[in-house]
C-alpha cells in the first residue's frame, strides 16, 4: 500500500499549499474526491475475500447499545473503563493488547450498555498499519464514541483523533448532509440547488462526479453544503455517530478552568482515578444514546419495571418491540394495549405500526 500512502501524502500536501478561495474551490473539490477514493482503498482493499475485514476481532454485539472508547495511552482511558465497568482492562506497554480484552457491560436505567476499548486506532490505522482495519470495522458499529482526553493537553489530541475517525468515514455529532443524489442510466447530470451555495456550483459538482465515473445523476442541494458533504453522499459508506469528549484528570486544574470546560459542547470533565463526576458522564451517555425503554405487562399483573425492553430511537413501533423479543411473535400478534405518553387514553388499543415512547407500558394480545 505504500503507493497509496504516497499518493495520499502528495494530495494532502497539495491541498495544504492551495489557497482557499472561489477560484480554487473547483480544484480542491477534485482533490478531496481523489483523497476519499484512496482512503477507501486503504480501509477496504480491492478484491479482498468477502468477510476478511472483521477477522480475528469482532466482538459479538451484546446488550442494547455499544460505546467505543478512544484515546491516547497516557490519558487514563483504561482506568476510566475499569472504574466505570469494574472490568479489568489490561494496561500494557505495547499497542494492541487491549484488542482481546473482554469488553465491560454497564447496566444503567435498565439498559445493558457494552463498553469497548478501541485501541491503536490513532495515527496509522487508516494507513493499514497493525490491526487497525478490524478496529475500524468495530468502531463503525458503535452507537456512541467517547474520546478520552487529558485535560492538560486536550486540543492536539482531539484534532488527531477526529482526523483519524473522519478518515475512516466516521462523522461525529453530525447529521447526514441534506443532499438528494440518484444515479440514472442516461440524461446527464441534472443539478438543482434550492438555496444559495457558497462552495459548490454545477461545474464543481459535475467534475467531482466525473472523478467517480458518474455521468448521469440527479443532484439536489437542499442546504448550503460543501464538497466534502457531496463526497460523503457519493461514497455512501459514512456512519454518523454521536460523540462525547471526556476530559480526564480534572483534579489537576482550578475551579475557574473547570467552569470554562463545562461550557464546551459535548464535553464532560471527570477524574477517572478519583471517580469524580461519573454520574454526569452516565447521564450524558444516556442522553446521547437516545434509547427508549418499554415495560411489559403480563395480563392481570403489574408491569415489570425492573427489566425494560430497550429499543433504539426511531425504531420503537410495536412491531419493533415484538421482533426484539422473538421473531415469531409478530405472527401471533392480534393487538396491543399501551399505557403512556404515546397514547391519548390509558390504555389504548393499538396495532403493530403504533410508535411508542420512553417508559410506555405494553400488554400484547395474541390471536
Amino acid at each position: 500500500t505504500m503507493s497509496i500512502l504516497a499518493k495520499i501524502a502528495e494530495i494532502e500536501n497539495e491541498m495544504a499549499r492551495t489557497q482557499k478561495n472561489k477560484a480554487t474551490a473547483h480544484h480542491l473539490g477534485l482533490l478531496k474526491a481523489r483523497l476519499a477514493k484512496l482512503r477507501r482503498e486503504l480501509i477496504t482493499p480491492k478484491g479482498g475475500g468477502g468477510g476478511a475485514a472483521g477477522e480475528g476481532f469482532d466482538v459479538a454485539k451484546t446488550g442494547d447499545a455499544r460505546i467505543g472508547f478512544v484515546g491516547f495511552p497516557s490519558v487514563g482511558k483504561s482506568t476510566l473503563l475499569s472504574n466505570l465497568a469494574g472490568v479489568y482492562s489490561e494496561v500494557a506497554a505495547y499497542e494492541f493488547t487491549t484488542l482481546t480484552t473482554v469488553p465491560g457491560v454497564v447496566r444503567y436505567k435498565g439498559a445493558k450498555i457494552q463498553l469497548l476499548d478501541l485501541p491503536g486506532i490513532i495515527e496509522g490505522a487508516k494507513d493499514g498499519k497493525g490491526r487497525g482495519r478490524q478496529v475500524i470495522a468495530v468502531a463503525r458499529t458503535c452507537n456512541l464514541i467517547l474520546i478520552v482526553l487529558d485535560v492538560l493537553k486536550p486540543l492536539g489530541h482531539k484534532k488527531l483523533i477526529e482526523h483519524e475517525l473522519e478518515g475512516f468515514g466516521i462523522r461525529l455529532n453530525k447529521q447526514p448532509p441534506n443532499i438528494g443524489f440518484k444515479k440514472k442510466d442516461k440524461g446527464g447530470i441534472n443539478f438543482t440547488a434550492t438555496c444559495a451555495q457558497s462552495e459548490l456550483d454545477s461545474e464543481t459538482v459535475k467534475s467531482i462526479l466525473a472523478e467517480y465515473k458518474i455521468h448521469n445523476a440527479d443532484v439536489t442541494l437542499r442546504s448550503d453544503v460543501t464538497a466534502d458533504d457531496l463526497i460523503d453522499v457519493v461514497e455512501g459508506n459514512r456512519v454518523y455517530i454521536p460523540c462525547i469528549y471526556v476530559l480526564n484528570k480534572i483534579d489537576q486544574i482550578s475551579i475557574e478552568e473547570l467552569d470554562i470546560i463545562y461550557k464546551v459542547p459535548h464535553c464532560v470533565p471527570i477524574s477517572a482515578h478519583h471517580r469524580w463526576n461519573f454520574d454526569d458522564l452516565l447521564e450524558k451517555i444516556w442522553d446521547y444514546l437516545r434509547l427508549v425503554r418499554i415495560y411489559t405487562k403480563p395480563k392481570g399483573q403489574l408491569p415489570d419495571y425492573t427489566s425494560p425492553v430497550v429499543l433504539p430511537d426511531g425504531r420503537t413501533a410495536v412491531e419493533d418491540f415484538c421482533l426484539k423479543i422473538h421473531k415469531n411473535l409478530i405472527k401471533e400478534f392480534k393487538y396491543a394495549l399501551v399505557w403512556g405518553s404515546s397514547v391519548k387514553h390509558n390504555p389504548q388499543k393499538v396495532g403493530k405500526d403504533h410508535v411508542m415512547e420512553d417508559e410506555d407500558v405494553i400488554q400484547l394480545v395474541k390471536k
